[in-house]
């Protein structure tokens, strides 16, 4: 599908010069860059600068400015260490001559070793879930112009939502939600490419679940949502365009910022990726009307 393919082009940077590489955005109607996008980007940058065999195990990153995108983000890496068997790599993304996101990431040889997991929730399968067509309309009433933009057109990564309900209703509820998401079209088989597309995906969803018990979303206009940092963990192999859970939960949310976790899990339950993302999460204040 075309929405794969231009996701699978703005995620192949530009080398611009040794550890210097530029990224465009999608020509669409928002008026910020995408979090995931910047991630995923970010990702491939310090990917470039790493040898084939290791692969990569965590990444912390901070958003420090809206990034515009109007125009390229160049990416800067910086080959912090290698190792015998770990990799460091720092990556900052630059617009207008300022740091819009900065990250640290770190790769590994693959090595036997101790092996446990957290076990998946009991969910639906994604087969026994509402399509695209029930997510839009239930919704997109709800979204303001630019989200119900995005939804209109074809995306690169489709959501089942598990706890769809919550969308249609004002009722706080528990503070978890469960989402399958995969890739609307074939990938190729590079591991480094179904990491980032992955890390790209990995900032939908997560900070809305800390709106959860208070029965909000960040679909509404009254609400003022951005992501301040995120942490995703790679623990297994894995393919994103095949279905896999995104079960996430929310621990805090408290002056003005909610707190969200993720595991990822294929449909045999395998675990495969963990999340931690700190987002603001800032009602709207409306000025009062002026007195007759």
């Amino acid at each position: 599908m075309r929405a794969v393919a231009d996701l699978l082009d703005i995620l192949d940077l530009e080398p611009l010069e040794q550890n210097l590489f530029r990224g465009r955005s999608p020509k669409d109607r928002w008026q910020r860059v995408y979090g995931g996008q910047v991630i995923g980007q970010a990702l491939v940058a310090a990917t470039r600068t790493v040898p084939p065999e290791r692969r990569p195990h965590s990444l912390h990153g901070y958003f420090l400015l809206g990034g515009d995108p109007k125009v390229p983000i160049i990416y800067e890496v910086d080959r912090i260490r290698d190792g015998r068997s770990f990799t460091t790599r720092r990556v900052v993304a630059i617009q207008h001559g300022r740091p819009i996101f900065s990250m640290s990431a770190s790769y590994h040889v693959e090595e036997p070793g101790f092996s446990h997991q957290a076990e998946m929730p009991a969910v639906p399968m994604p087969e026994a879930l509402p399509g695209e067509g029930a997510l839009k309309a239930s919704v997109m009433p709800r979204m303001p112009d630019p989200v119900r933009a995005y939804f209109e057109r074809e995306r690169p990564i489709e959501l089942r939502p598990v706890e769809l309900a919550r969308y249609g209703s004002r009722e706080p509820g528990p503070a978890r939600f469960h989402v399958w998401i995969r890739a609307t079209s074939a990938l190729p088989d590079d591991p480094a490419i179904h990491q980032a597309v992955l890390a790209y995906a990995s900032d939908m969803t997560l900070l809305d679940t800390s709106l959860a018990p208070h029965g909000r979303t960040v679909f509404e206009s009254t609400i003022q949502p951005a992501s301040l940092d995120h942490a995703l963990w790679f623990h297994r192999p894995f393919r994103a365009d095949e279905w896999l859970l995104y079960a996430q939960d929310s621990p805090s949310a408290s002056g003005g910022c909610g707190f969200s976790r993720g595991l990822i899990f294929t449909r045999d339950g395998t675990l495969v990726a963990s999340v931690a993302q700190e987002g603001m999460i800032r009602e709207k204040r409306v000025a009062p009307e002026p007195e007759a």
